[in-house]
């Protein structure tokens, strides 16, 4: 009978140290939700240490999930532990997860502790972590380069405290797969008590491995694995759920393990994710790429045709890709539109959201006849920002890019209740249209990325526009989707103004483990 492998999933947390992904507690909220529906075993929901609103949203979590453990970070602090064990405290199910560095860099360098010092600080922690749940995690972080010996002290003071589940992080993503491997299945053989905690991974993708050094340290016996939606994350980003769990189920004859991962929920969180945080899935992406189960090559398309298995290892369906993807067109009515968009997973708060998503849907329609799934989805996030929430709305545009002369563009967008009209030229039609919009705001933000991907194949297909501004130190990004690839360019730079604009706290903790 195969082992249960936990999944943690620490989007929330450790994806959202992302540059821009910042999210606000509703959004945070819808994620916890979806990965609720995904049925993971532990959603870390934050920081809540790090400053009011990130606590609130955790707290909020606590009291809204009910099929998931809800898991706070802290430091091996007393304040940060109170704090957390504070904020999970609603949860029907509730973990504290605390940590303290142990590699000698670390400890030397920013934490100024002798190893003895660090090893009486994690076993406190602990300690005071037991006061608010009997369900414990400890996380030596930068253990990819620690010092063994000092591990194995270190871990079994730690369950002889009271942690349930030991932790062990590749920090920087520094370790390969065979002695990430090697390390786990050391530590449990070395440490006396170690049957006593659920062994642990968190592995950062630095150079790539993430995936690979979480899957080699479950076959050393990681019964749990820590991993983010999409492999969001700071710098090259955490270990893909989605590779985990379809590389453990897939491979059944490899792994003595398995999980309870409702599989057929994976697109659905890849795309809620990438929706809210403004960063698109590159098409080629394992399990959750728009080509993952596309075949161009006629040699594959006649085996697939002939026998699916002979080039797909999985079931598109078992992901949540649908095979009937042309579902919607322009006749089509509100109550097939509102279905729809319930399939795929996406809630509308009112009646009245329901009706400005289905006018633009209409408008969409008259625009392009076939009307895919990636397009409603697409369409949602559009309307992420509600009208009556938005500072800056998008009115009107005029571009005349011609060979040989100079682009210039006229926008116009309101500004609460006033319309402003600018004119100005520019390097480009997108580079015009930008610097309009800025003599009409005068947001002093910095452009930090410009992307654009094809939401689905064809001339008539809705471009996805994401862009990322900087303002004295904060990072938003912002989408935006439309079949004229300008406008589309336009909407995401207003949507990312809105984010600087608005009162609602983006919640952003910069702590890794």
């Amino acid at each position: 009978m195969s082992d249960h492998l936990r999944i943690f999933d620490t989007t929330l947390r450790d994806g959202e140290q992302s540059p821009g992904a910042a999210m606000t507690r509703d959004e945070k909220l819808r994620i916890a939700r979806q990965l609720e529906r995904l049925r993971v075993d532990v959603i870390e929901a934050g920081f809540p240490a790090s400053s009011p609103g990130d606590w609130e949203a955790v707290h909020e979590i606590a009291k809204s999930i009910r099929g998931s453990t809800v898991c706070g970070l802290a430091r091996a602090n007393e304040n940060d532990v109170a704090r957390c064990g504070q904020a999970v405290a609603p949860a029907a199910s509730r973990r504290v997860h605390t940590f303290i560095a142990s590699s000698p860099i670390h400890m030397r360098m920013k934490l100024r502790m002798t190893p003895d010092q660090v090893l009486e600080q994690a076993v406190k922690a602990v300690g005071w972590a037991r006061k608010w749940t009997d369900d414990v995690e400890f996380s030596p972080e930068d253990a990819g380069r620690s010092e063994p010996d000092f591990l194995c002290r270190l871990l079994e003071a730690v369950i002889r405290a009271g942690a349930t589940t030991v932790n062990i992080p590749d920090t920087v993503g520094y370790t390969t797969p065979w002695q990430f491997g090697e390390l786990i299945g050391s530590l449990r053989s070395r440490i006396p008590n170690a049957d006593r905690a659920v062994w642990s991974v968190h592995c950062h993708n630095d150079l790539g491995l993430a995936v690979a050094n979480s899957l080699s340290a479950v076959m050393h016996g990681a019964r749990q694995v820590e991993c983010t939606v999409n492999g969001l994350g700071e710098r090259a980003g955490n270990a893909s759920l989605e590779e985990i769990v379809m590389a453990v189920k897939t491979r059944r004859d490899v792994f003595p393990c398995a999980t309870r991962i409702d599989t057929t929920q994976i697109v659905p969180a890849s795309k809620l994710v990438s929706s809210i945080t403004g960063f698109p899935v590159q098409p080629n992406k394992a399990i959750v790429g728009a080509n993952a189960f596309a075949h161009e090559s006629g040699i594959h398309q006649d085996g697939v045709l002939k026998h699916r298995e002979t080039y797909e290892i999985m079931r598109a369906e078992d992901v949540g890709w649908h095979a009937n993807k042309l579902v919607l067109g322009k006749l089509s009515g509100r109550n097939a539109f509102r279905t729809r968009l319930a399939e795929l997973g996406i809630a509308l708060p009112s009646e009245d959201a329901l009706n400005v998503a289905f006018a633009k849907f209409k408008e969409l329609a008259d625009k392009k006849g076939e009307i895919f799934d990636e397009d409603l989805q697409a369409l949602m996030s559009d309307e992420a920002v509600t009208p009556e929430k938005e500072h800056y709305k998008f009115v009107a545009l005029r571009v005349v890019s011609e060979t040989g002369e100079v682009p210039h563009a006229r926008v116009a967008i309101a500004i609460g209740d006033a319309e402003r009209h600018a004119e100005v030229d520019g390097d480009g039609p997108v580079d015009a249209t930008f610097k309009a919009i800025e003599r009409m705001v005068a947001s002093g933000a910095k452009l930090l990325l410009f992307s654009v991907n094809a939401i689905t194949t064809g001339t008539d297909a809705q471009g996805e526009v994401t862009v990322r501004l900087e303002r004295d130190g904060r990072i938003v990004n912002g989408n935006g989707a439309d079949t004229d690839i300008i406008v589309a360019s336009a909407k995401a730079y207003l949507n990312a103004l809105n984010k600087l604009h608005d009162k609602v706290p983006r919640l952003n903790p910069q702590l890794t483990v």
